[in-house]
C-alpha cells in the first residue's frame, strides 16, 4: 500500500464508506429482484388458473 502521509485516514474511510455503500445497494436489489421475482410467480399463476 502506498504511503498516503497524513491523508491515510481520510483516504481509507473514504474507501470504507464507499465500500458500505455498494455493499448496500447490492443487497437492496438483490432483495427487490427477489420481491419482483415474487410477484411475477404470482401473476403468472393467476393467468394460469383463469385461463
Amino acid at each position: 500500500m502506498p504511503d498516503l502521509g497524513k491523508y491515510t485516514d481520510t483516504v481509507l474511510s473514504a474507501y470504507g464508506v464507499s465500500l458500505l455503500l455498494l455493499l448496500g445497494l447490492l443487497v437492496l436489489t438483490l432483495r427487490r429482484g427477489a420481491k419482483i421475482r415474487a410477484r411475477l410467480r404470482e401473476v403468472e399463476h393467476r393467468i394460469e388458473r383463469n385461463g
